[in-house]
Protein backbone atom coordinates (compact mmCIF):
# COMPACT_ATOMS: atom_id res chain seq x y z
CA UNK A 1 0.00 0.00 0.00
CA UNK A 2 1.44 3.22 -0.95
CA UNK A 3 0.00 6.59 0.56
CA UNK A 4 0.42 9.90 -1.62
CA UNK A 5 0.05 13.08 0.78
CA UNK A 6 0.03 16.26 -0.98
CA UNK A 7 -0.14 19.02 1.26
CA UNK A 8 -1.90 22.04 0.73
CA UNK A 9 0.46 24.43 1.71
CA UNK A 10 1.53 28.16 0.82
CA UNK A 11 4.79 29.59 1.51
CA UNK A 12 4.64 32.98 3.07
CA UNK A 13 6.90 35.26 1.50
CA UNK A 14 6.62 37.72 4.43
CA UNK A 15 7.95 35.38 7.02
CA UNK A 16 10.44 36.79 9.04
CA UNK A 17 12.13 33.06 10.04
CA UNK A 18 12.56 32.40 6.17
CA UNK A 19 14.53 35.86 5.25
CA UNK A 20 18.05 36.44 7.65
CA UNK A 21 18.05 40.50 5.76
CA UNK A 22 14.48 41.07 7.16
CA UNK A 23 14.89 39.68 10.38
CA UNK A 24 18.05 41.14 11.20
CA UNK A 25 16.81 44.27 10.25
CA UNK A 26 14.12 44.34 12.69
CA UNK A 27 16.48 43.29 15.61
CA UNK A 28 18.61 46.41 14.32
CA UNK A 29 15.19 49.22 14.63
CA UNK A 30 14.30 47.28 18.10
CA UNK A 31 17.53 47.43 19.43
CA UNK A 32 17.74 50.62 18.18
CA UNK A 33 14.41 51.63 19.82
CA UNK A 34 15.49 50.37 23.64
CA UNK A 35 18.59 52.23 22.97
CA UNK A 36 16.57 55.42 22.37
CA UNK A 37 14.23 54.72 25.20
CA UNK A 38 16.32 54.00 28.08
CA UNK A 39 18.46 56.89 26.89
CA UNK A 40 15.35 59.11 27.18
CA UNK A 41 14.41 57.46 30.26
CA UNK A 42 18.27 57.93 32.16
CA UNK A 43 17.53 61.95 30.51
CA UNK A 44 14.55 61.82 32.64
CA UNK A 45 15.64 61.04 35.47
CA UNK A 46 18.64 62.82 35.92
CA UNK A 47 16.56 66.26 35.17
CA UNK A 48 14.02 64.98 37.64
CA UNK A 49 16.43 64.46 40.15
CA UNK A 50 18.89 67.16 39.74
CA UNK A 51 20.79 69.32 42.32
CA UNK A 52 18.90 72.04 43.35
CA UNK A 53 21.58 74.37 43.65
CA UNK A 54 23.26 75.70 46.81
CA UNK A 55 21.19 75.93 49.79
CA UNK A 56 20.96 78.68 52.31
CA UNK A 57 22.59 77.63 55.61
CA UNK A 58 23.03 79.73 58.43
CA UNK A 59 26.10 79.46 59.91
CA UNK A 60 27.03 79.91 63.57
CA UNK A 61 29.88 82.91 63.32
CA UNK A 62 31.65 81.22 65.99
CA UNK A 63 32.62 78.06 63.26
CA UNK A 64 33.95 79.94 60.49
CA UNK A 65 37.07 79.74 58.99
CA UNK A 66 38.16 83.16 60.96
CA UNK A 67 35.33 83.54 63.57
CA UNK A 68 33.74 86.23 65.36
CA UNK A 69 33.48 86.05 69.01
CA UNK A 70 31.50 88.55 70.91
Amino acid sequence: MEHNTVENTVENTNDVTLDRVSTSRFIFYVQLFCMVAFMLGGCYQLYKHHYPGKPDVVVPENTLYNPKYK
